[in-house]
C-alpha cells in the first residue's frame, strides 16, 4: 500500500515523548503513513514569535492532515494558542471529542460512549476584545447562521455515519436569546433533514448536571465553542481524565488531530508521560484517512494492555512511557479482527448548500452608544437630537432610572439607547449628529451599535 503523507508536530514539554510512542506503535502496526515533521510551539521561539511558522501551516495545506502533540500557551502574555491559530487559519470548524470508557481505567461510570461536537472558530473564541473603559473589558460573542448550520450538519452526518441514534443541541438560548437562539434555530432546521435520528436540546447548565448524574443517556452532543470547551473536558473527566481524551479538528479541506491535555513541562524528560490521548487521537486520524482496520488493530492492543494492568503512573500504574509503548506493540500480533467490524459508513458533508438568510427589509431604528463616565454618577445626556430620542440608560446591562438613586454597583461603562419616537428609519447622518452633540457636551463615547429590524422583527436585545 502506498504511504500517506501526514504532518507530525511533536510539540513541546512531553509532546516529543508521546509523539515518539505513537510513531513507534504505528510503525510496528505497519500503518502506511509517511511522517512529515514540522514545528510549532515553544520550540519555534524566538525565531517565530507566533509559535506557528508559516511553513507548518503550508505543510498542512499541502498534505491536508496532521497529528499534533501538546504545545505550551503562555498565560496572560506571549503568543496566542497554537491550537486556536491553526483552527482559524485552516477553518477547522468541527472539534470532535469522543468520551468512551476504557477497559482497565477505573471511573465512576462504566458504560460511557458519547461524542462532543464543538463549533471551533466562532463564539467568544474569535478573540475580539477591548478595554472599553479603564474598568470594563468587552469580548464579542459572534454566532453565525452559516457557521452554526455547518457544525450542526457535521454532527448529524457523524451520527449517521457511526450508527448513532440521537443528537442533542446544548445552548443557553434562555439568556442569549439572539446568539444561542440562532444556533438552536439552525439546529432545528437541519434536524428536519435527518428524520432517522432522534433529537433534543438542553440548556448547558442542565446538560452539565445530567452528564454527572446519568451520562449513559447521551450519544452525540453539538454546541457552540465556549460550552464545547468546557463540556468536552467534563466528559474527559468522566472516563479517566485528559490523559485518555482524544480530539480532532476537522474542516472541509484539512484536519488536525491532537492530544487535548497540556504540555506538562514539569514531567517532561522523566519517562512517565502517558501517550494514550495522542494515540487515540492518532486512531481518529486513521479512521479519517480510511484506515479503520489499522485503527482497530491498535485499539484492541491498547485495550488489552490496559486490561492486563499495564498503565502509566497517572492511571494508577507503574509503567514508564517506554514500557507502556512496548506492551502495546507486543500485543499487536495477537489481535484477530472480526469480519463484521470492517464496515464503514461515509459521511455526506457538503451535499446540501448552506442557507443564508436574506431579509426582504432591513431598517435601522435606533442606536446604542457606549459611554465612559464615572460610575458614581449618571451621565447628563441630551434627551433628543433631531429625530432621535433618549430611551434608556444601562450599566452592566441593568436598566437605570434617572429619577432615583442607583441600587446596584455602578462601573464607568454605560449604554445609552436612542430611537425614533415613531419607529421611522434612522439614517447615518442622524447618528453622526448625535455623536457630535455628545462630544460637544463633554460625553466620552467609545463605540456605537446600530439597532436593526429584520422583516419587521427586532434584530437586537431589549433586555440588558
Amino acid at each position: 500500500m502506498q504511504k500517506i503523507p501526514v504532518v507530525l508536530i511533536r510539540g513541546d514539554g512531553i509532546g516529543p515523548e508521546i509523539a515518539d510512542a505513537v510513531v513507534q506503535i504505528f510503525d510496528a502496526a505497519d500503518v502506511p503513513i509517511e511522517w512529515i515533521e514540522k514545528e510549532a510551539g515553544l520550540s519555534c521561539i524566538p525565531s517565530c514569535p507566533s509559535g506557528l511558522p508559516e511553513e507548518t501551516i503550508e505543510a498542512i495545506r499541502t498534505y491536508r492532515v496532521a497529528l499534533k502533540g501538546p504545545t505550551t500557551t503562555p498565560v496572560g502574555r506571549g503568543h496566542r494558542s497554537v491550537n486556536v491559530a491553526l483552527r482559524k487559519a485552516l477553518d477547522l470548524y468541527a472539534n470532535v471529542r469522543p468520551a468512551r470508557t476504557l477497559p482497565g481505567v477505573p471511573t465512576r461510570y462504566p458504560n460511557i460512549d458519547l461524542i462532543v461536537v464543538r463549533e471551533n472558530v466562532e463564539d467568544t473564541y474569535i478573540g475580539i476584545e477591548y478595554f472599553q473603559t479603564p474598568d470594563v473589558a468587552q469580548g464579542l460573542k459572534l454566532i453565525s447562521r452559516p457557521g452554526s448550520t455547518k457544525i450542526v450538519r457535521y454532527a448529524f452526518e457523524l451520527a449517521r455515519s457511526l450508527g448513532r441514534r440521537r443528537v442533542v443541541a446544548v445552548h443557553k438560548a434562555n439568556i442569549h436569546k439572539l446568539t444561542d437562539g440562532l444556533f438552536l434555530e439552525c439546529f432545528r432546521e437541519v434536524a428536519r433533514e435527518y428524520p432517522d435520528i432522534e433529537i433534543g436540546d438542553l440548556i448547558v447548565d442542565n446538560c452539565s448536571m445530567q452528564l454527572v448524574t446519568r451520562p449513559e443517556q447521551f450519544d452525540v452532543l453539538v454546541m457552540p465553542n465556549l460550552y464545547g470547551d468546557i463540556i468536552s473536558d467534563l466528559c474527559a473527566g468522566l472516563v479517566g481524565g485528559l490523559g485518555v481524551a482524544p480530539g480532532g479538528n476537522i474542516g472541509d479541506h484539512y484536519a488536525v488531530f491532537e492530544a487535548v491535555h497540556g504540555s506538562a513541562p514539569d514531567i517532561a524528560g522523566k519517562g512517565i508521560a502517558n501517550p494514550t490521548a495522542l494515540l487515540l487521537s492518532g486512531l481518529q486520524l486513521l479512521r479519517h484517512l480510511g484506515l479503520a482496520m489499522h485503527a482497530l488493530v491498535i485499539e484492541r492492543a491498547l485495550h488489552r494492555t490496559l486490561e492486563e494492568g499495564i498503565k502509566t503512573r497517572d492511571l494508577g500504574g507503574t509503567a514508564t512511557t517506554e514500557a507502556f509503548t512496548a506492551a502495546i506493540i507486543e500485543r499487536l500480533e495477537i489481535i484477530q479482527l472480526p469480519e463484521e467490524e470492517q464496515k464503514t459508513h461515509p459521511m455526506n458533508l457538503g451535499a446540501i448548500p448552506l442557507r443564508y438568510h436574506r431579509p426582504a427589509e432591513v431598517r435601522c431604528v435606533g442606536v446604542d452608544v457606549f459611554l465612559e463616565h464615572p460610575g458614581a454618577t449618571f451621565p447628563e445626556l441630551p434627551q433628543q437630537v433631531g429625530s432621535l430620542q433618549f430611551v434608556a440608560l444601562t450599566n452592566r446591562g441593568t436598566r437605570l432610572s434617572l429619577d432615583e438613586p442607583a441600587t446596584v454597583l455602578l462601573v464607568d461603562h454605560y449604554r445609552a439607547r436612542y430611537q425614533t419616537a415613531d419607529g421611522s428609519a434612522v439614517e447615518d447622518d442622524h447618528i453622526v449628529a448625535l455623536l457630535q452633540q455628545l462630544t460637544s457636551s463633554g460625553i466620552r463615547w467609545m463605540h456605537v451599535e446600530k439597532l436593526f429590524e429584520l422583516d419587521g422583527h427586532r434584530g437586537f436585545s431589549t433586555e440588558g
